[in-house]
């Protein structure tokens, strides 16, 4: 009996595989925007497809990360300045995306850019440290795909959203989690509004990766000033001892479960742009697909009780 499972789970993966296997024509033709390429996922990204011939409109908060990629990229490359907060910022690249593309409409838009920072408890945080995060993480992401949507649907293209594990269960304080389970409620309405346009909207929801984003020194610094910042009181509440823990767990934990290999998430993006049949889900990163997500699929008494058990103990209770 277990083997006629196995059997058909096998059977099953490698239909999947063939059904997958092929990919878009005229590559050349097909321009994709992409946010967030000063570093990290967006910046692979954006040098892997123009690699494989895409028409690469790359946004850059910075001037470096423009230049960084103009030096490294094909003529066919183009960078642009973008900053997600700003709606006079989005709708100028907008604009330049109208012209070049024309008549064929846009590809795909990966809506790349976000911030981790700052993040912890939510009482050591503010509602404007909650606004500054939803404001790129979450109005960002809406903002740029509403901006190019007309073209997307021209070109009966794709929408490809960067959430996170963290949009599938919430296991830390602060906005990062409230920003990306809003980016896929954002993400499953606009593919069911899409649809009948012969629009794709996909998701990507990555595990622990070695990006800024777990980089433990970059987390450590806002820990440490999240904490400076904070009411006596409520260091009181949590104690010292609480504070030297939580940066032994970032520097020891956070950096052991970061996967190094970057090119897994990027190859999912990649596959959602060019591929003919993507699919709708891609959960990159072994911590995804063996903890992170069977654990929102939990009761939660389950999940906050494993959770909890895991806890760093505060000091007054």
């Amino acid at each position: 009996m277990y083997l006629y499972l196995v059997g058909l789970l096998l059977l099953y993966y490698v239909y999947r595989w063939f059904r997958e296997l092929p990919r878009v024509p005229d590559k050349g033709n097909k321009y994709v925007y992409i946010t967030g390429c000063d570093s990290g996922f967006g910046n692979l990204l954006a040098r892997h497809l123009d690699s494989k011939g895409f028409r690469v409109i790359a946004s850059c908060f910075s001037e470096k990360g423009e230049e960084d990629l103009r030096k490294s990229c094909s003529p066919n490359l183009t960078t642009t300045h973008l900053d997600v907060r700003s709606q006079d910022s989005v709708a100028k690249v907008a604009a330049v995306i109208k012209d070049k593309v024309g008549e064929r409409g846009l590809w795909a838009v990966v809506n790349n850019a976000g911030v981790s920072l700052p993040s912890g408890p939510c009482d050591w945080l503010t509602i404007d440290d909650y606004k500054s995060m939803l404001d790129v993480n979450l109005n960002g992401v809406i903002a740029v795909t509403l901006s190019v949507l007309p073209l997307i649907k021209k070109a009966r293209g794709r929408v490809v959203n960067v959430a996170s594990v963290f949009g599938r269960i919430s296991v830390t304080g602060g906005p990062y989690p409230i920003s990306k389970y809003g980016v896929e409620a954002f993400n499953d309405s606009l593919r069911l509004n899409m649809a009948p346009f012969g629009v794709k909207v996909l998701c990507i929801e990555p595990g622990f990766f070695k990006t800024n984003v777990t980089d433990s020194a970059i987390l450590t610094k806002n820990v440490k000033s999240l904490w400076e910042k904070m009411p006596q009181e409520v260091r009181d509440d949590y104690g010292t001892e609480f504070l030297e823990k939580s940066l032994v767990v970032l520097k020891e934990k956070v950096e052991k479960i970061s996967d190094g290999d970057l090119m897994k998430v990027v190859g999912c993006m990649e596959h959602a742009v060019s591929a003919v049949r993507p699919r709708l889900r891609y959960s990159p990163g072994w911590d995804a697909k063996l903890f992170w997500l069977p654990l929102s699929y939990m009761p939660t008494c389950v999940s906050d009780y494993i959770m909890t058990s895991q806890a760093i103990p505060i000091a007054k209770k």
